[in-house]
């Protein structure tokens, strides 16, 4: 009887434990701001005429009332230039590494061999200008997290200051939300994550278990977790915004019926390839 109470002491301790885990912060500043708004992912896009993250899916995301995602990069320069991959290969055709590139370099290549360039960040705040909320994820490469962060959020900053804009930070990489935690606590910071065990990526099984089952959150502390929405029933996830109430995003929707749950379970939507607002008028 001794050794069962101890093991059922033991795993009781475990269960308390991974539940600490996972607890964030609740309820930060502003952080209500960004529900009900749809998110346009990488702009509103077709990868057709309107490439993702191209200035023309920026301006229409804008025209039609959406919020964004965007992906976040830190060039040779110091620079930052949106655009998801690490290579250039997929939107251009062309075999580099966007971080080994500056920004005038960057403006001259096309994005699916459309007239649209790869964009700055400047280039695409200007267009939002505060109108809709942005949701911006950092995307590290190489250890680059805290110079990523530091450029990002000088330029988040002065886009606050002239346009009054709205956004909030999130990352794959637990090292950026801990930065923006230990840095800049007054930013809204957000986890995004997925089943990283079975996703193709250079992250050890341990990582991969962590990033996962959000085993970081202790450190970073998010204010919202952003999980792909066809995994988000993971038990973390799950724990995260019943039991800790913590903000949620849910990543990447593409159809009506996704849409409608994501509304009701009161998700982040953030979605592409098809229309929200026809979910929108038929559900009034």
């Amino acid at each position: 009887m001794k050794i069962l109470g101890m093991v059922f002491l033991v795993i009781l301790i475990l269960a308390c434990l991974y539940l600490l885990s996972l607890n964030g912060r609740r309820n930060a500043p502003g952080v209500r701001d960004f529900d009900g708004w749809s998110y346009a992912h990488r702009g509103y896009h077709d990868d057709k005429e309107i490439p993702e993250n191209s200035l023309a899916a920026f301006r229409l995301a804008v025209e039609n009332g959406f919020g964004a995602e965007l992906d976040v990069h830190l060039l040779k320069d110091g620079s930052l230039a949106v655009f998801h991959d690490w290579n250039l290969k997929r939107m251009t055709g062309e075999d580099l590494i966007l971080e080994n590139l500056t920004a005038d370099q960057v403006r001259n290549h096309r994005l699916l061999k459309t007239t649209e360039h790869i964009p700055l960040l400047d280039e695409v705040l200007e267009i939002f200008a505060g109108k809709t909320p942005l949701i911006v994820e950092l995307k590290t490469y190489r250890g680059n997290y805290a110079k990523l962060c530091e450029a990002a959020c000088r330029k988040l900053d002065a886009y606050t200051a002239l346009y009054g804009g709205r956004y909030v930070v999130e990352s794959f990489d637990p090292r950026v939300v801990c930065w923006l935690r230990r840095h800049r606590p007054d930013i809204i910071r957000g986890q995004l994550s997925t089943n990283l065990i079975k996703e193709d990526n250079d992250l050890s099984l341990p990582a991969a278990f962590c990033g996962t089952y959000l085993f970081a959150n202790f450190l970073t502390r998010p204010d919202f977790i952003a999980y792909c929405f066809g995994e988000r029933k993971n038990l973390s996830n799950r724990l995260c915004r019943s039991l800790w109430r913590l903000s949620g995003a849910s990543w990447t929707i593409k159809n009506e019926n996704d849409f409608r749950i994501a509304k009701k379970e009161g998700l982040w939507p953030i979605f592409e390839a098809f229309d929200p607002r026809k979910q929108e008028k038929k559900r009034r």
